[in-house]
């Protein structure tokens, strides 16, 4: 909780344009983590980018446990009622209740999904075995740092208390376990069938499921069939 000394001293906040993201204004600490704070923003537009240009099914189940996230922390945040810390600190504030915070339980959420993606969803394909596990480690330590950044920016910036991220954390993280073994026990042996539909190849969406390393599968057939196709101009050319 914030406390009485922090809520009475008076503070000019700046707000970042169009996002509306309060700090306190010449706080240069407050400046670096309002930005921080929209990272859940920046992978809400990831997420859609992806979508719209790869149109994999996984990548469309990870988005819709996004959405239903978001719905769960609206609906306890209705129930609950907790307000937030210094009432009236922030006047841009799309809901007055603060429990649990929305951007703690997006970001873990997040977080947690994506290290069961890496440690059970991808598995090894090449002989770098080391080289693989080492890149996995680095991304899963900065993520968590992300997370961890993103959590304290909204007690730092007094739009939440120390339980309402905490809570939040908590409710993020069990959803992502339950939503990434959901999609993978329910829907991914769906799927192949979903990627038949009609509709689904006019729209061209696909299942790469079965591909235990899409990474290293697209740069392998990008690069197998860039060299025929050089290699059938070349011909051309003669």
């Amino acid at each position: 909780m914030a406390s009485e000394e922090q809520c009475s001293v008076p503070l000019r906040w700046r707000s970042i344009s169009l996002t509306h993201i309060e700090f306190p204004a010449g706080d240069l600490t407050g400046q670096v983590l309002a930005y921080t704070s929209l990272l859940p923003i920046a992978i809400l537009i990831g997420f859609v980018t992806l979508i719209v240009f790869k149109r994999e099914l996984h990548t469309i189940s990870s988005f819709g446990g996004l959405v239903l996230n978001e719905g769960v922390n609206w609906l306890l945040k209705h129930i609950l009622r907790e307000p937030r810390p210094c009432e009236g600190a922030h006047t841009t504030l799309t809901t007055e209740y603060g429990m649990p915070s929305s951007h703690s339980q997006f970001i873990w959420f997040f977080v947690v999904y994506f290290f069961l993606f890496l440690y059970l969803r991808m598995h090894q394909t090449n002989n770098a075995r080391c080289v693989e596990l080492l890149w996995r480690h680095i991304l899963s330590i900065t993520l968590l740092g992300v997370a961890l950044s993103v959590s304290y920016s909204r007690v730092y910036l007094l739009y939440h208390t120390w339980s309402q991220v905490f809570y939040g954390g908590v409710a993020g993280s069990t959803i992502g376990v339950v939503w990434f073994f959901f999609t993978q026990e329910v829907l991914t042996p769906l799927f192949p069938k979903i990627a038949a539909w009609p509709i689904s190849e006019f729209f061209l969406v696909r299942d790469t499921s079965l591909i235990p390393n899409i990474l290293w599968f697209e740069y392998t057939v990008t690069r197998s069939e860039a060299r025929n196709r050089q290699r059938k101009l070349g011909t051309k050319l003669q």
